[in-house]
């Protein structure tokens, strides 16, 4: 069963940057490195809402929620089985519990995420 940890959150002023790592075991990483890998958010009180997507393959590509878009960077290293999110110019609604998955249909169990608290 694949086990997804989140990592690297904590609480930052506006205007912050934080990198948050995630790590995907219970998989080949033959398997891992064919999957989108994408970083998803839930704020308090709000649904959970995909944040950044990277495809698999050598030449990876990337998109992103608009509502990030020029702010955050998604990458991933299929050796190690990771996914990052480079979060820049952070402001108080990038408040969430971050969480790291596959996108599109058949996802893996989610993990325990890692809150990222930004204050103004």
């Amino acid at each position: 069963q694949v086990q997804l940890v989140e990592s690297g959150g904590g609480s930052v002023q506006a205007g912050g940057s934080l990198r948050l790592s995630c790590a995907a075991s219970g998989t080949p990483g033959s398997i891992f490195s064919i999957n989108v890998m994408g970083w998803y958010r839930q704020a308090p009180g709000k649904q959970r809402e995909w944040v950044a997507a990277i495809t698999s393959g050598s030449s990876s590509s990337t998109n992103y929620a608009d509502s990030v878009k020029g702010r955050f960077t998604i990458s991933r290293d299929n050796a190690k089985k990771m996914v990052y999110l480079q979060m820049n110019i952070l402001k108080p609604e990038d408040t969430a519990v971050y969480y790291c998955n596959k996108v599109g249909l058949s996802q893996w169990g989610w993990g325990q995420g890692t809150q990222v608290t930004v204050s103004s």
